[in-house]
């Protein structure tokens, strides 16, 4: 199972095998037919060099597993075109937008990147919408295939009932925990200054003295960005904060920066680069009122006192959420936080170990005991807001072996996954027989993990 499951990982991660990475030195020759799809050396070899820069190991011989990996992709990119599944421009450009901002991260200027692969922008970015598109094309199919499996509780039981003792899944240490935010006041002089220093740019820019990307890479306070000029790439309009998102999708021409745009990260400046569809890409300078230490002095007193209360029972912590609380996302639910795992990537869970909090709040949570009040603490947010907390211990699971009663969730996701990769495996070795497949010498040698490519 352990060999099953890794398969899945690399299938979806060698569709990346060629990370753009010019092949002008590799003498090509194809290694495998997979149907009426080759499969090349130059491939093969760039997706073990391009492994070994990501520090990937492979279980077994890199020439047998990576050209088996390929294949399987091919299966699934042929299946695609029988079911008539595709792609549109929308799905795709987001991914390489964002593709495309790690490696100008990683070379620091379009020449460098230029440079390094031998390629304009545009082949590079050409490059990264084909690996797009096929991981997005086999995504689907693979998401048809397991769409059809289904797992009862009778499942689940059986799997918990039938597994080795020693097999059964061990469960880290669990808590949930509850919070209240309240952020520092900014004084109004702080704010102005800020809102000085953006107008100050928009003059700048609008009078040709400097560009607006310089200003955002030498003055902007997001790192994300700032580094690239501001870009923040193509986005839609959930996808950003809806203040933001009001003025960005209501920009037409590159020659005109916004008015200043308050958000809860401080306030921005923006600047249109282009649109696509009903997503827009923008530039924007973020720029963050200082919060002087006698505001954060002032909020931690401020919650000193509503924890106090709480423990000698003047309110409770449920009822001081709804009076105090700052935290959008937690206040409407007794500020219990929740935390997508990967046990529960669409709803999220209240009950996550240590390590799914915040920082600032894992490592208050650490020392505390069930139904305890912390100490009022400073802690960023993400996004980089600077707000001050407490938190209540709910609830703490000790370490454990998996039962049914308390950790069922987490059981069905084993059991799913497992009967998902058992879809998986059935479909792939159905369609060897019947896939024309030719493998060259040389290269059949191999104990595979699905060995009907080889017909004996």
């Amino acid at each position: 199972m352990k060999k099953s499951i890794l398969m899945v990982v690399l299938t979806a991660a060698l569709v990346q095998y060629s990370e753009l990475s010019a092949q002008n030195n590799i003498i090509d020759e194809v290694v495998w037919v997979v149907g009426d799809e080759a499969i090349y050396k130059s491939e093969v070899e760039q997706a073990r060099q391009d492994a070994l820069l990501r520090g990937t190991q492979w279980e077994g011989d890199p020439y047998c597993v990576i050209p088996e990996q390929l294949a399987v992709n091919k299966l699934f990119l042929n299946q695609a075109e029988l079911d008539s599944i595709f792609v549109t421009d929308e799905d795709v450009t987001q991914q390489v937008d964002y593709d495309y901002k790690l490696l100008l991260d990683k070379y620091v200027t379009e020449e460098n990147l230029e440079d390094n692969y031998e390629m304009t922008t545009d082949e590079i970015k050409a490059r990264l919408y084909e690996k797009n598109r096929q991981e997005y094309v086999i995504s689907r199919v693979r998401n048809k295939i397991i769409s059809r499996v289904k797992v009862t509780p009778a499942d689940v039981r059986r799997y918990i009932k039938d597994i080795p003792a020693d097999e059964i899944p061990s469960i880290p240490t669990q808590v949930e925990v509850q919070i209240i935010t309240i952020d520092p006041v900014i004084p109004q002089e702080e704010i102005d200054e800020v809102k000085s220093e953006l107008r100050g740019y928009i003059d700048r820019v609008q009078s040709g003295e400097v560009s607006f990307s310089t200003l955002a890479v030498l003055y902007s306070e997001d790192p994300g960005s700032a580094r690239v000029g501001g870009d923040l790439g193509f986005f839609g309009r959930n996808q950003m904060v809806p203040e933001f998102s009001a003025v960005a999708f209501n920009m037409t021409d590159p020659a005109k920066i916004s008015k200043i745009v308050e958000t809860e990260y401080g306030f921005h400046i923006l600047q249109f680069v282009e649109r696509l569809g009903d997503r827009v890409r923008v530039r924007h300078i973020l720029r963050k009122p200082k919060i002087p230490m006698e505001s954060i002095d002032n909020c931690l007193a401020r919650l000193d006192s509503v924890a106090q209360d709480i423990r000698t029972g003047k309110r409770s912590f449920e009822n001081s959420v709804t009076t105090y609380s700052q935290d959008k996302n937690t206040r409407n639910n007794n500020g219990l936080m929740t935390f997508r795992t990967e046990w529960s990537p669409v709803t999220g869970v209240s009950k996550v170990e240590l390590q799914y909090l915040p920082q600032d709040v894992a490592k208050v949570v650490d020392r505390m005991h069930v139904g305890e009040i912390s100490e009022p603490f400073v802690m960023q947010m993400d996004g980089g807001k600077t707000t001050c907390a407490i938190v209540k211990l709910k609830s703490k699971t000790n370490a454990h072996k998996a039962n049914m009663a308390d950790d069922y969730d987490i059981l069905y996701e084993i059991v799913n996954t497992i009967r998902q990769q058992e879809a998986l495996e059935k479909w792939v070795r159905e369609k060897q027989r019947t896939t024309y497949v030719r493998i060259s010498e040389g290269w059949g040698d191999c104990e595979f993990m699905y060995p009907g490519w080889v017909k004996r």
